[in-house]
């Protein structure tokens, strides 16, 4: 618990000061951490980051996670119509490469590089996104993802007695994922109180409780893909909190979906 708490306070401080002046070296930042989670992502399946697969997907990964502008400027320059045109022609270079070694890399982990790259690049886009739109509400969504993460921890912990999910996450309660909501929502109305962001505090309460259980949802699907291949974390770059998947699981789920609701005039 003392390394956990130590690596949380280092790595936040380290982290908020680009989440605060955001621009080009936020989106560095993401960028690098995208590649971290796709190389974590791929290890567990024991594809090497490094082999031409890997590296076809690696491109994939950075064309989807970076910003709409800067995705633009690389297709004009190659001459494409949309982004989704460079993706499917990395697509295509996938499948000839599964011939070409006869099988060697198979359909199956094609997908699953792609599929990776998908699950993990439009994640992080959306994160560099929702900071484009002003610095509250990338400050909203973590406040979302590290308050119900938290919430659902220790409220889990001190009151917990009925299972969750216990054959993808043994750990997890029933109470620990109602009291990670309630920590969120009060936290949300505290920043709403604070510095009003949202048109009003009903829609900010749905919203947060909605955020919430997509982001425990997100944390659980992190979980399943771990189980399955038999791994305890997802890295180890973060002692005490395993890897870069590990710590934004939720984040990954809950960003797309603010973004969405962004545009759908929700706030």
């Amino acid at each position: 618990m003392k390394q956990r708490i130590i690596t949380a306070i280092i790595a936040a401080a380290l982290f908020i000061p680009f989440v605060i002046y955001g621009k080009v070296p936020f989106t560095i930042l993401v960028l690098a951490m995208a590649v971290v989670g796709f190389y974590e992502i791929l290890k567990m399946k024991g594809i090497s980051l490094f082999s031409v697969p890997g590296f076809l997907g690696l491109l994939t990964l950075i064309l989807l996670v970076i910003p709409t502008n800067w995705s633009n400027k690389v297709v004009d320059a190659i001459g494409y119509s949309s982004n989704l045109m460079v993706v499917y022609g990395l697509m295509m270079l996938l499948l000839i490469y599964v011939v070409l070694v006869k099988n060697k890399i198979t359909f199956d982990e094609v997908a699953f590089i792609l599929l990776g790259a998908f699950y993990v690049g439009l994640g992080f886009h959306y994160l560099i996104e929702t900071r484009s739109y002003g610095l509250e509400f990338v400050v909203y969504c973590l406040l979302v993802v590290w308050t119900t993460d938290s919430g659902a921890y220790f409220v889990g912990r001190k009151l917990g007695k009925n299972k969750l999910w216990p054959e993808i996450s043994p750990k997890k309660t029933v109470e620990g994922f109602i009291g990670g909501i309630v920590i969120a929502v009060i936290f949300a109305l505290g920043m709403q109180a604070i510095y009003p962001f949202a048109d009003g505090y009903v829609s900010l309460i749905f919203i947060t409780i909605f955020a919430s259980i997509i982001g425990q949802m997100g944390d659980l699907v992190e979980s399943a893909i771990k189980r399955h291949f038999d791994v305890k974390d997802s890295g180890n770059i973060l002692p005490g909190h395993g890897g870069i998947l590990d710590r934004f699981d939720s984040l990954l789920f809950v960003v797309p979906l603010l973004h969405f609701l962004h545009f759908a005039s929700f706030w």
